[in-house]
C-alpha cells in the first residue's frame, strides 16, 4: 500500500447526519432519499468537519442560489474528496470560472447540437441492439455491466473519432478517478496521467492526418484571441468529455432501467403509450439524478441564513434539489407524465450541462429499444443491486430476469 493511500483518513459510519454527513457512506450509497429529507428538514444548509470542511444545500433554493453564484463559490474543485492537493490539471470549462469559463464552453456546444444528435442517434441505436444480441438469449442478464455502461461509452468513442474497443479502458479510468479517487490520490492521479498519455498519442497523430472528428473539430478551433487552443486545452476538454459524458449517462439508464425492473405499471403504461417517453425520461432524470458536483468557497457569505466560510467545500446536491417538495408536489414519487418539472438534473448556473442533448437522446434511445426487444422484465431476487458511490449514482450491478414471471 502506498504512503498516499495509507494516509488517507478512515471514515467512521455516521451516527448523526446533520452534523456530520457523509456522501460516501454506504447507508448514503444504498438509499440517500431519507437522509436528504433529515436534512432538508433540519436546515437549508449543512455541515461537516469530514473532507477537511464541506457544506451541502438541502433545498432546490439553496442549491440554485450556490450554483449561480460565482463570486463566492469557484468551479476549480468539482469533487468533494479526502485531499486537496495543488491543481494541475484542469478540465475546461467545467473547471472554469468566469471570464475563462464562456469561451471554453461555447467552444464545445456545436457539436452538442441537436441536429448533431439527430445525426449520432443511428450509431446509438445500433449499439443498443448489438449489446442486447449478447446477451436477449440468456433470458437474463446484469443491465449494467452488459448494457447501460457500454452504450456513453461506445457513443463518446465514435464522435470523438477513437477506437470503440478502447472503451474498456475508459471504463476503467473513470471507476479509478470518480470512485476509488475519492480516497485514493495516487490511484486517481494515474488514470489521469493514462488518459492524458492516451489523448496526447491522439492529437499527435491528428497534426500529420487530420480527421472529421470532435478531437479535430476541438484542434482546428480558436480562442477568444483568434489563437489555437494549446495542446493542454484540447488535452483538459476531452478528459471532461469522457468523464462527464460517460459515468453520468451510464448511471441514468441503469436508474431508468431499475425503475422499469420493479415498477411494471410505469413499464406497461410506456408500452401502451409511448409518446409518454419524453416526459417519464424527464421524470427519471429529475427523481433518480446521477450527478453531483461541487464548489470550493472562496469568499465568505451566508445562504438560507447559515453563514458559509472560505476553506470549505460544498455538495452541491441537484439529486436532493430534485427531491424538494417545495418544487415539486410529490417529490418522492416517480410520476412518467409530470407535465411542470423544471429539474435541476444538468445542472444550474453557467456550468449547465453542454451534453444534455446526447444524454436525453441516449436516455431515449436506450429505454426504447430495450422495451422493443425486451418488454418484460424484473429484478432477479437471485442478485443485487450495487450503487456506485461518491459523485454521480447509478447501478453499478443490475441482475434482471427476462420474461412473465411465472
Amino acid at each position: 500500500m502506498s504512503d498516499s493511500v495509507s494516509m488517507m483518513p478512515e471514515h467512521p459510519p455516521v451516527t448523526d447526519w446533520i452534523r456530520d454527513f457523509d456522501h460516501t457512506d454506504p447507508a448514503w450509497t444504498e438509499n440517500p432519499f431519507p437522509i436528504w429529507e433529515q436534512l432538508r428538514a433540519a436546515s437549508p444548509v449543512v455541515h461537516t468537519d469530514r473532507f477537511l470542511g464541506c457544506y451541502m444545500p438541502t433545498t432546490y433554493e439553496a442549491v440554485k442560489e450556490i450554483a449561480y453564484d460565482t463570486e463566492h463559490f469557484s468551479s476549480r474543485r468539482i469533487i468533494v474528496r479526502d485531499v486537496r492537493p495543488e491543481i494541475t490539471a484542469t478540465s475546461p470549462p467545467i473547471t472554469s470560472d468566469p471570464p475563462e469559463h464562456k469561451p471554453a464552453k461555447q467552444l464545445l456546444l456545436p457539436p452538442f447540437t441537436p441536429d448533431a444528435m439527430k445525426k449520432l442517434e443511428p450509431r446509438v441505436r445500433a449499439i443498443c441492439n448489438e449489446l442486447i444480441d449478447e446477451f436477449i438469449a440468456n433470458g437474463k442478464c446484469d443491465a449494467a455491466a452488459r448494457y447501460t455502461k457500454h452504450i456513453p461509452v461506445r457513443a463518446i468513442a465514435h464522435m470523438l473519432g477513437i477506437p470503440e474497443q478502447d472503451s474498456d479502458l475508459f471504463i476503467k479510468w473513470i471507476h479509478e478517478i470518480l470512485e476509488l479517487g475519492i480516497k485514493d490520490h495516487a490511484t486517481l492521479m494515474r488514470a489521469v496521467e493514462e488518459m492524458s498519455a492516451y489523448f496526447a498519442g491522439h492529437i499527435n497523430e491528428r497534426k500529420t492526418r487530420p480527421t472529421d472528428d470532435l478531437i479535430t473539430t476541438l484542434m482546428n478551433a480558436r480562442d477568444k484571441d483568434g489563437k489555437p487552443l494549446s495542446d493542454g486545452h484540447v488535452l483538459g476538454s476531452l478528459r471532461l468529455l469522457l468523464i462527464a459524458g460517460i459515468d453520468t449517462t451510464w448511471s441514468a439508464i441503469g436508474s431508468s432501467l431499475w425503475h422499469l425492473a420493479k415498477t411494471p405499471a410505469d413499464r406497461e403504461r410506456l408500452l401502451a403509450e409511448p409518446e409518454l417517453m419524453p416526459t417519464a425520461i424527464e421524470e427519471f432524470l429529475r427523481a433518480y439524478s446521477p450527478v453531483t458536483m461541487a464548489r470550493e468557497v472562496v469568499k465568505e457569505t451566508t445562504v438560507g441564513g447559515c453563514p458559509i466560510k472560505t476553506g470549505n467545500m460544498v455538495l452541491l446536491s441537484f439529486p436532493a434539489a430534485n427531491r424538494d417538495p417545495a418544487v415539486f408536489p410529490d417529490a418522492d414519487k416517480v410520476v412518467i407524465d409530470r407535465k411542470e418539472n423544471r429539474h435541476a438534473a444538468f445542472g444550474l448556473g453557467i456550468h449547465r450541462c453542454v451534453g444534455s442533448n446526447l444524454a436525453r437522446m441516449e436516455m431515449t434511445v436506450a429505454i426504447e429499444e430495450w422495451l422493443k426487444r425486451i418488454p418484460d422484465f424484473r429484478l432477479d431476487p437471485a442478485g443485487k443491486v450495487k450503487w456506485s458511490e461518491g459523485t454521480v449514482r447509478g447501478p453499478r450491478a443490475l441482475p434482471l430476469l427476462f420474461g412473465k414471471e411465472g
